[in-house]
C-alpha cells in the first residue's frame, strides 16, 4: 500500500527538517528510551535561575538543557548502557554534580534540565557535551569530546580554544579568523549579535569624538527617547548576554549546528568542482551545508555568481515529487514499482491487481502495462585511494555493468575521489563508454556524498519528469565530503531518482587475484572483508528512501548477480492509467495492490503523448 500527497519542494524540505528536529530533541530530552538492559537514575535538583552548576563526568555524555518554563523543576537524569547506577556513582552536593569513573561499557550519561540563565561549568575527557538554551554562561573543558552549543545568538561573547590540535569546528554563523597561539594552540574569540554591533558602532564613533575634542567627555546619564537610562539598558543587555568559554585538547566544536549534520571533514578548504556545482544548483540545504564548512571561500565564490533566475517560460520543469501526468481530460497516468516484503520487484501484475483512490474517492483503473520508457542511469565509481591499487578491477566491474544494462538506457559515468571526474556524459554508445573508462585517474580521499549531491541536483536536474537512477560502486566510506549524509537523504527524496548502492569492501577486491586462497590463512585479514557498519546503514537508507535496493557484496561473483538484479528491478515497473475528474489538481493518491505484504512506490511522472 502507498500514499503519496503531491507536495511542493519547500513543504518537503520543511517537513524533513521538522522531523529531524523532533528526533534530535527526543534524543536529548528523553534519553531514558534505552535498550532493555539500560539503567536509569533520576534526582531533582535544588538550584534556581542565575545559579552556577558544576558538572564533572570524565567519559560519559553531558547534556545541559536550559528551559524558560518556570513550572519545570530542575532535574538530573543519568543513564548507563551497562552496569546498574548506584547512588555512589552520581554525587550531588549543592551546585556540584560528580560522576564516578567507570569502564567505557558502563559509562554514565547525564541529561540535566535547568532554568534559563543558569551558569554551568562542565569538565569531561572523551564524552560529548551539549549546552542548549538560554544560559548565562557555559564553560566547558574536554580532551577529545565534541562540544555542541546551541544558544540564542542575539548577544554572545565567546572564546573557543584548541590546546593541542588545529581547530575543527562548524558554525551556523560566520566566525572571526583563527588565531595561532603558543605551544601549538589555536583560538577563535569575539562577539555575535548585539555585542558585535555595539563594538562596530563604537569604532565608527571614536574618530568623530576625537576630532571634536570630546573624547574625554563623561558619559551622558540622561534618559533616552523611551525614558530609559543607560544603566537600565546595560542591565537589560546583561540579562540577554550568553558567554561561551569552550576549551578542548583535540575535540570538535559545533555552534548552533546539529551534530548529525556535521560532515566527516571539518577543515576549511577550497570549494571543489562538485561543491561549486551544488552552489550553482540553488539547492538550499546542500548549499547551507557547504557554507558552514567553508564560510569565507563559499562567500567569495557565491559573490561571483549572477543572481538566480527563473527557468524560461517556454521550458516546462516538473517539480520534484510530481508523480502524475494528465494524458487526456479524464485520464491520468502514474508509474509504479511494486515490491514484496524483502524489497524484491513483483512482475506480472495486471489491471485487476491495482486499486487507486484520488482525494479519498476510488477511481477506475483503465490500463496497466509494463513501463518501457528508458532510464537515465548514472554510474558513480569510487576511484579514491582505497581502490587505487585495484583500478583494473574497477574498470572491469564498470564494463560489466555497461554490458548488463538495457541497450536503450542512457548512461553517464562519474568518478569520485577528492572531487568528481566526469568520465562520460549521457549516451547509449557502449563502446564509447567503455573507451572512456581508460581515461580516469585514481587516488586521494573519498567524497561520495558530494558526488551524489552533484549527480542529484546538477546532472539529473534537467531530467526531472524522466526515469532516473544512480548505481554506486564503492566501499561506502565517505571521509571528505562537504555535504553531510542527512542533507543527501533529503535531496534524494526530492529528486525522485532510484539509488542502488553496490558496496564492495576494499579488502575483498585483491582476494580474487590470489591463485589459491586456501594456502594462506590470515584471520586478521577477514576483519577487512566487510562493509563498515556506518556505510551499510547509510547505504540501506539511501536505497529505502529512493525505492532502490542496497547490495552488500561479500563475494566477487555476487557483483554480476547484483548487476542483473538492478536491471531487473529497473525494468519491473508499471504504467497505470486511471479515470480522473478534470477539475482534480492537487491530487492525493493512494495506490494499492492486492498482493499480500506488497508495497507500491510511485516514480516521478513520465512525459507521455496524449491518448
Amino acid at each position: 500500500m502507498f500514499f503519496h500527497p503531491v507536495f511542493s519542494p519547500g513543504f518537503l524540505r520543511k517537513l524533513f527538517h521538522c522531523i529531524f528536529v523532533v528526533v534530535i530533541a527526543s534524543t536529548l530530552l528523553f534519553p531514558a528510551v534505552q535498550p532493555a538492559h539500560a539503567q536509569t537514575y533520576e534526582k531533582e535538583l535544588n538550584i534556581g535561575a542565575k545559579s552556577t552548576l558544576t558538572i564533572t563526568n570524565r567519559n560519559g555524555r553531558v547534556s545541559v538543557i536550559a528551559s524558560d518554563d518556570e513550572d519545570l523543576k530542575p532535574l538530573l537524569q543519568a543513564t548507563s548502557p551497562g552496569a546498574p547506577i548506584e547512588p555512589r556513582d552520581v554525587s550531588v552536593s549543592g551546585g556540584e554534580i560528580t560522576v564516578r569513573e567507570r569502564p567505557a561499557k558502563d559509562r554514565i550519561d547525564l541529561t540535566v534540565r535547568v532554568p534559563a540563565r543558569t551558569r554551568v561549568k562542565i569538565e569531561s575527557e572523551s564524552g560529548m557535551v551539549d549546552v542548549i538554551g538560554n544560559l548565562a554562561l557555559a564553560e566547558v573543558i574536554t580532551n577529545t569530546g565534541t562540544i555542541h552549543a546551541d544558544v540564542p545568538l542575539d548577544d554572545v561573547r565567546f572564546k573557543f580554544l584548541w590546546q593541542a590540535s588545529r581547530p575543527r569546528f562548524l558554525s551556523d554563523v560566520e566566525l572571526p579568523k583563527v588565531k595561532e597561539g603558543r605551544a601549538g594552540s589555536y583560538s577563535i574569540s569575539g562577539k555575535l549579535g548585539a555585542g558585535a554591533k555595539k563594538s562596530k558602532d563604537k569604532k565608527k564613533e571614536l574618530p568623530t569624538a576625537e576630532a571634536d575634542g570630546d573624547s574625554t567627555q563623561p558619559p551622558d546619564d540622561s534618559e533616552d527617547g523611551n525614558g530609559k537610562k543607560p544603566d537600565d539598558e546595560k542591565k537589560a543587555a546583561k540579562e540577554k548576554l550568553v558567554q561561551l568559554n569552550l576549551t578542548t585538547q583535540r575535540g570538535v566544536i559545533l555552534l548552533n549546528v546539529d551534530p548529525s549534520m556535521a560532515p566527516n571533514d571539518l577543515r576549511e578548504r577550497p570549494l571543489t568542482e562538485a561543491a561549486r556545482a551544488i552552489v550553482r544548483s540553488g539547492d538550499g540545504p546542500l548549499i547551507d551545508a557547504i557554507r558552514k564548512v567553508s564560510p569565507r571561500l563559499f562567500g567569495d565564490y557565491a559573490s561571483t555568481l549572477p543572481p538566480p533566475r527563473e527557468e524560461p517560460a517556454l521550458v516546462t520543469m516538473r517539480p520534484p515529487g510530481d508523480v502524475a501526468t494528465r494524458v487526456a481530460p479524464q485520464l491520468v497516468r502514474v508509474t509504479a514499482s511494486v515490491t514484496d516484503r524483502n524489497g524484491r520487484a513483483i512482475a506480472g501484475l495486471r489491471t485487476s491487481d491495482f486499486t487507486i483512490t484520488e482525494g479519498g474517492a476510488e477511481r477506475k483503473v483503465v490500463d496497466v502495462t509494463p513501463a518501457t520508457e528508458p532510464f537515465n542511469l548514472i554510474l558513480l565509481l569510487d576511484v579514491s585511494g582505497s581502490v587505487e591499487e585495484r583500478i583494473d578491477f574497477i574498470r572491469k566491474a564498470a564494463r560489466d555493468f555497461l554490458h548488463t544494462a538495457s541497450p536503450q538506457d542512457r548512461i553517464a559515468i562519474i568518478g569520485f575521489r577528492d572531487d568528481i571526474q566526469i568520465i562520460s556524459d549521457f549516451t547509449t554508445d557502449r563502446s564509447l563508454l567503455s573507451k572512456k573508462l581508460d581515461d580516469f585517474d585514481a587516488g586521494g580521499a573519498t567524497s561520495l556524498y558530494d558526488a551524489l549531491g552533484y549527480s542529484l541536483v546538477h546532472t539529473l536536474k534537467p531530467l526531472r519528469g524522466e526515469r532516473t537512477a544512480i548505481v554506486i560502486l564503492s566501499d561506502g566510506d565517505d571521509n571528505r565530503s562537504f555535504v553531510p549524509f542527512p542533507a543527501i537523504l533529503e535531496a534524494t527524496i526530492e529528486s525522485g531518482a532510484l539509488i542502488y548502492p553496490l558496496y564492495v569492501p576494499s579488502g575483498l577486491i585483491p582476494e580474487g587475484s590470489v591463485p589459491k586462497p586456501t594456502i594462506t590463512v590470515d584471520p586478521m585479514r577477514t576483519r577487512y572483508l566487510t562493509i563498515t557498519t556506518r556505510a551499510a546503514e547509510e547505504g540501506q537508507k539511501l536505497a529505502d528512501v529512493s525505492g532502490g535496493v542496497f547490495y552488500s557484496i561479500k563475494r566477487l561473483e555476487e557483483l554480476q548477480k547484483a548487476y542483473d538484479d538492478v536491471v531487473a528491478q529497473l525494468r519491473t515497473a508499471y504504467t497505470i492509467t486511471y479515470s480522473s475528474e478534470a477539475s482534480a489538481t492537487n491530487r492525493r493518491l493512494r495506490v494499492r495492490t492486492n498482493r499480500e505484504g506488497a508495497s507500491v512506490r510511485l516514480s516521478p511522472a513520465i512525459s507521455a503523448p496524449k491518448q
